[in-house]
């Protein structure tokens, strides 16, 4: 079982808790950054939390959802080091681990229902970083990382 940091704003919030409950029923550590309720947030300050909390140590993998995904992942994606995925299904949710090594994944509620979320989450929990022709690709990804400006 794993360690998951949950974020969202207020378009996806009863997906969040939805995916919340799902994933403690599966016997994974939860901690939820918010929204705590629908009222309007601003998406980028959760997504740039959960992933500094990532990028620290604190979780193994982080999932961030919005009304389309995009936004949580532009904003999560801001933090040197950290890789999140937008998925909307379950192959890019396994690729986006075993392919890309993400940290995150996003979803969309406006996109994707509730039991189409559990199995991206799902699909995205099971798969590990495979390496092989992979690694180099991602060690390209933290040789620009760390050569371009922040």
């Amino acid at each position: 079982m794993m360690d998951i940091a949950i974020g969202c704003d207020e378009a996806a919030f009863t997906l969040k808790e939805t995916i919340r409950d799902f994933l403690a029923a599966e016997g994974h550590t939860i901690t939820d950054y918010g929204t705590h309720d629908a009222a309007p947030v601003l998406y980028p300050d959760i997504a740039v939390t959960v992933a500094e909390a990532i990028k620290a140590g604190k979780h193994e993998r982080g999932v961030l959802l919005c009304g389309t995904g995009i936004g949580v992942a532009i904003s999560a994606n801001k933090v040197h080091g950290i890789r999140a995925a937008q998925t909307h299904d379950t192959y890019s949710a396994e690729r986006a681990m075993k392919s890309n090594n993400a940290q995150i994944i996003t979803l969309g509620s406006r996109v994707i229902g509730p039991e189409l979320a559990k199995t991206i989450v799902k699909a995205y929990l099971s798969s590990q970083f495979s390496g092989g022709p992979s690694a180099e690709k991602i060690s390209r990804i933290a040789y620009y990382e760390e050569r371009l400006p922040v």
